[in-house]
């Protein structure tokens, strides 16, 4: 039958997946948008205590834009983004609560931000359901108002995943073009290899689309071009860098991690390296809920004929995993917050096909009743590891603190310098700079640090049964909160 002003239209098969919105219906669903970035930012305020202290990437990634200490080592891996989105609060102010409630409300809206983007392509329940998803995790909301990269790459993911769809369907949507451009800069700019590994599906898409490849390029440069540049300004070249990057990641191989981030479920913000036993089942269930769900989803969405909205971003979620499930050989729940915010997508919709599928009553009632009485226990266990692992980093953070006044009751004080055990952290708690002969951050060496001491405060912090190296064994031991310092007769002589 022609297409006339009284043909009649046939939808899609119905399948239970609710169709993407009609534009009014997507401007209703606005409110619940707002309302997910809402309770977000308020759940970060709330349950991740602002005053939390700074943790060890955190003074890494602080310290070089502070106004107060000064900058730590910059190793390879590391991408100066995180560094610059929090430079108008950590450039004048060292409140650790003003830095706190910046990133909250900032994380909140880019959280709102990205999810408005797939609003053409995914109806407003289940858009606001992944939301929902995502921020709930424990890691979302430990991570969202910490000063570190991972979940600012999650966002980006969203927003060029979500605008590349926009843009492939629509090449007339110019704010879908900018948003593809914006979102690959945001995720190089934080991290750049997770930036390449997201967007691997949508290059292979854009292979006979010269044009979104070129934008889609031309993002990844623009986010990645300063850490590209530094590498030959300060690494040597850029083989140097990634090379250097792979042995402080202990290796790029073949490496089953995927045990080891099923370990760090249960709180344990870095699995390195990664031994004891897994946490009970009932917290790290949803882990393997979410393959299923999303498969549910994406199943739903191939018979409703609406496939790419719900497989590109499942397939972006599973290159942006390979490298942390089966690449490295430790874990960190937060390197799989990219993942998580586009596997958020398709499980939505499996979770809005079991209880919006064609059945009985009875058996609706059920779904509905199972549906419900699932995501009740998932915020419960979220909470409880949230709970466990805020406690557990408060502690730590609360050391570093001690052993920093104690420093600077022994007359260690900027400028001053610290190297040693614990020495990154616990020097931008003091307002020293720090120095390490050895290891991952190592820049200097024990001639250089023996010279230092000479000119200002210098100590070398050693954990409690360790021996401090040779050229400080002479250097006055004292405590300093958990730690043993062996500080330079520099002190010692009050100069």
């Amino acid at each position: 039958m022609a297409d006339g002003p009284n043909a009649t239209r046939t939808g899609p098969p119905r399948t239970g997946l609710p169709a993407p919105a009609a534009e009014p219906r997507r401007l209703r669903g606005e409110p619940r948008l707002a309302a997910v970035a809402a309770v977000f930012t308020l759940a970060q305020l709330v349950l991740v205590r602002p005053d939390l202290g700074l943790g060890w990437d955190e003074t890494v990634y602080v310290s070089q834009v502070s106004g107060h200490t000064p900058a730590a080592f910059f190793s390879a891996p590391r991408a100066r983004g995180i560094s610059l989105l929090v430079a108008p609060i950590a450039s004048w102010s060292d409140s650790t609560v003003l830095l706190r409630i910046y990133l909250a409300v900032l994380s909140g809206l880019a959280l709102y931000l990205a999810l408005r983007v797939w609003r053409t392509h995914v109806a407003p329940g289940v858009l606001a359901l992944a939301g929902a998803l995502f921020a709930s995790l424990w890691v979302t909301l430990f991570y969202g108002p910490e000063a570190m990269p991972n979940y600012w790459v999650a966002v980006g993911a969203l927003v060029c995943v979500g605008c590349f769809l926009r843009a492939r369907a629509n090449p007339r949507d110019r704010a879908a073009w900018w948003g593809v451009c914006a979102g690959a800069a945001l995720m190089a700019w934080m991290r750049p290899m997770d930036a390449v590994y997201v967007v691997l599906p949508l290059a292979a898409l854009a292979l006979r689309r010269p044009r979104l490849l070129a934008v889609l390029a031309a993002g990844l440069v623009a986010g990645a071009g300063e850490w590209v540049i530094e590498a030959y300004v300060s690494y040597g070249g850029l083989g140097q860098r990634l090379s250097d990057a792979s042995r402080i990641q202990g290796g790029l191989g073949w490496h089953l991690a995927v045990v080891d981030q099923l370990r760090s479920l249960g709180g344990r913000t870095l699995c390195r390296p990664c031994t004891g036993a897994a946490p009970s089942p009932a917290v790290t269930l949803w882990w393997f809920a979410l393959p299923l769900l999303a498969a549910l989803g994406a199943v739903a969405a191939v018979r409703a004929r609406r496939a790419l909205p719900v497989l590109l971003p499942l397939g972006c979620a599973a290159t942006a995993a390979v490298p942390y499930l089966f690449l490295i050989g430790y874990a960190a729940p937060r390197f799989l917050l990219p993942a998580y915010a586009l596997l958020a997508l398709p499980v939505a919709h499996g979770l809005a096909h079991l209880v919006t599928a064609p059945a009985r009553r009875t058996a609706r009632a059920l779904a509905v009743g199972l549906v419900a009485v699932g995501l009740a226990g998932h915020l419960a266990v979220q909470y409880v590891v949230l709970e466990h692992t805020v406690h557990g980093s408060a502690a730590s953070r609360a050391d570093w603190s001690r052993t920093a006044a104690a420093l600077h009751t022994l007359g260690v004080r900027s400028p001053c310098l610290l190297s040693g055990y614990d020495a990154v952290p616990v020097a931008y708690y003091t307002g020293c700079g720090s120095a390490q002969t050895g290891g991952h951050d190592a820049s200097t060496t024990a001639a250089a640090l023996t010279r230092a001491a000479r000119r200002q405060p210098v100590a070398v912090l050693v954990p409690p049964g360790g021996r401090p190296p040779a050229y400080a064994r002479t250097w006055s031991e004292e405590r300093a909160g958990v730690l043993r310092a062996y500080v330079a007769p520099y002190v010692r002589r009050g100069r």
